[in-house]
C-alpha cells in the first residue's frame, strides 16, 4: 500500500496543519491517507475482573467517542477534496502505535504536526513527533 500516507489526527492546531499538508501530498501524488487517533493506553494496571469489565466499558466508549470527535470530521474533510481515506482510534503509546500501524498499512510515511509544547514539560516527557521520529522504520513528516 505504499501510496498511502499516515496522518497523526487528534484536535489540536498541529494536526489540522499535517492533514493540510498530507491532503496536497495526496492530490499530488493520487495517494490514499490513513487516520489515526491514538488514545494514550497502558496495559500495565492491576484490577480485580470487575474494574477489568468496567475499563474494557470505557475503552469502548472512548473509541465511539473519538471517532464523531476527532476522526470523522477530519476524514471528511479530506472526501470532500476527493482523496480515499481509512480512519482509526487505537489505545496505546502514540509514537509506538502509530509506528506499528505505519508497518501494519505498508505506508509510505507518516505525517505528524508539531504540538508546539515548550519548556520543561517538552524536555522531561518529550513529543509524539519526537519519539515517532526516534522509532519509526519509515519516514516521519513533522509539519510546523
Amino acid at each position: 500500500m505504499k501510496n498511502t500516507y499516515l496522518v497523526a489526527a487528534d484536535n489540536s492546531d498541529g494536526s489540522q496543519r499535517a492533514l493540510a499538508h498530507a491532503i496536497e501530498r495526496a492530490k499530488a501524488s493520487g495517494a490514499g491517507l490513513v487516520l489515526v487517533h491514538v488514545i494514550d493506553w497502558s496495559p500495565y494496571s492491576f484490577h480485580t475482573n470487575e474494574e477489568l469489565a468496567q475499563r474494557h466499558q470505557r475503552r469502548e466508549e472512548e473509541i465511539v467517542r473519538a471517532k464523531e470527535a476527532i476522526v470523522q470530521p477530519l476524514a471528511l474533510k479530506a472526501e470532500s477534496e476527493g482523496i480515499t481515506v481509512e480512519s482509526y482510534v487505537r489505545h496505546g503509546r502514540g509514537a509506538e502505535t502509530l509506528a506499528a500501524m505505519a508497518q501494519e498499512f505498508d505506508v509510505a510515511q507518516i505525517i505528524a504536526g508539531r504540538s508546539g509544547e515548550t519548556g520543561l514539560k517538552s524536555i522531561v516527557f518529550g513529543s509524539t513527533a519526537s519519539k515517532l521520529i526516534q522509532i519509526s522504520d519509515v519516514p516521519v513528516l513533522v509539519v510546523p
